[in-house]
Formats: structure tokens, sequence, C-alpha cells
């Protein structure tokens, strides 16, 4: 592809503005349900945390400026919802998850303000401390991103269905990595590093709504067949019970109601016979 600044730009801006509302939706969701229940804390933990690094990644490699923007909105963005994750799920107090989400996020700027002083001039000057250092960054990254998908993975096996966690958010986040994997396209050196980065928040993405396309349905009609069972106490009672007495309750209750009036009581002539 020929090298386009502009293309560049464009797609790198349309990329951030998905990365940056991506997670208003989970946030959302959570606020508006007061549950997190089926989002890992560890994903988005762990996803503020890949922040960081790939924040460090793109300033020392000098990206454009919607590319640098990126990770730093997303990892502010998922330390908030893993904030949400503290307060509605594990029912902390707000002082203790306030104190607890400013310290995180203090730890997060320190560490890539650090690694940008470490590193910045070591890199400029082609050292290979600093080209090491520098994919270091990236790669882990990389790493962290596709690691913080597997506890959703496990909460979405166990729950047999994709619950807590936004489609929207899936698929904003899925198409912010579509746009900054074209921004990438248009440069005048392709990012490899990156371009494994954003590609990998596609695939893990579309798999998550992949599982919700497919899951979520069978869920419903399992629980719609549950509550339909429900309405039905007697044969559910029946098929708790042995094979011989299952059969006897089924054909009790498939009588006639005079039927199982007569078997309870005495016969007419025995109760004239008796009061005389």
């Amino acid at each position: 592809m020929p090298v386009n600044s502009v293309a560049e730009n464009v797609f790198g801006t349309i990329g951030t503005i998905c990365w940056t509302v991506q997670l208003v939706p989970q946030l959302w969701k959570s606020y508006k349900e007061k549950s997190t229940e089926g989002l890992s804390p560890w994903l988005v933990l762990t996803w503020g945390i890949s922040g960081a690094f790939l924040g460090a990644y793109s300033v020392v490699l000098d990206l454009n400026i919607p590319l640098i923007v990126q990770p730093q909105c997303f990892g502010v963005l998922a330390i908030l919802s893993w904030a949400q994750c503290q307060y509605y799920g594990l029912k902390r107090s707000p002082t203790t998850v306030v104190l607890m989400t400013l310290g995180i996020l203090a730890v997060m700027a320190g560490f890539e303000t650090a690694m940008v002083f470490a590193l910045r001039h070591p890199y400029n000057s082609h050292t290979e401390a600093g080209e090491r250092g520098v994919q270091f960054l990236g790669i882990f990254s990389s790493v962290l991103i596709s690691l913080a998908l597997l506890p959703q993975y496990f909460e979405i096996r166990r729950l047999k269905e994709v619950v807590g966690i936004s489609i929207s958010f899936m698929v904003v986040d899925l198409l912010g990595g579509v746009f900054s994997d074209l921004s990438l396209v248009f440069r005048d050196k392709f990012d490899v590093i990156a371009a494994i980065t954003y590609s990998l928040v596609i695939v893990l993405d579309g798999l998550v709504i992949l599982a919700a396309l497919i899951l979520n349905p069978r869920a419903a009609k399992r629980r719609q067949r549950e509550l339909e069972l429900a309405a039905t106490p007697s044969v559910v009672e029946a098929a708790t019970l042995p094979y011989s007495e299952s059969r006897t309750v089924t054909a009790a209750t498939s009588r006639c109601p005079s039927e199982l009036r007569l078997e309870g009581s005495e016969k007419p002539d025995d109760i004239v016979t008796g009061t005389t």
C-alpha cells in the first residue's frame, strides 16, 4: 500500500473514537443493572494494565496521535469497569473502590512515564537495549490482551451463555481493532507488533460475539423449557419417582374424578346398612 499520512490519521482517529467509547456501553450496562455478574473482573483489570504497556510502546515509537491516545483511553475505561466489578460484584464500599482505582491508575501512569523516559533515548539511538525494550512492551501488551479474555471464556463456559458483558462493547472494540490495523497499513513503516495486538483484539472479540450468537438463543430456549416444566408439577414430580411409582402416579392422575371419589369411600349399600 502507498504511504498516505491522511489515510493513516483518518483510520487511526476512527479507531481511537471506537476505543474511546467502546467501554461506555459496558459501563452503562453494569450501572443500569447494578450488577457485573458474568463479566470477569480479571478481563477488564488485565486490559487496563495492558494499556500502560501499549501506551508506552506507542509513545516511544512516535506513532500518530490517535494511536497514542488509544491505549490511554482504553486503559482508564477498563479500570473504571473493574471498579464497577469491585462495587457491584464484591460489594466493596465506595471509599475503598475509589482509593483502589486511583491507586492503580497512579501506578499505571508512573510505569508508563518511566518506560518512556527510560527507552526513548536508547531507541532513537538505535541501541540493541532500546530496541529490545520497546519490543518487549509491544509483545507483552499483546500477551496481556490475549490472556485477559481467557477468564471471560471460562465465565461463558460456566454459564453456558454470554452474560454480563455488553455485545455492543465487543462490536465497537472489534471495529477499533479493524480501523487501527488499517491505520498501520498506510504508514511508511508497517508496525508488525502493533498489528498483531490489534488483530488479536479482532479475533478474540469475534469469538465472544460468535459465542453470544450461538449460546444465548440456546440458553433462552432452555429457560423456556424449564418454565414449561415448572407449570406442570405433577409431571415433574412423577419424573423424579422410581419407574413403578411414577406409573402409579400417572395412572392415578389419569382417572376420572368419580373413580377417585368412589375409591376413597364406602359403597352406597354399605352406607345405608350402617345407618339402620
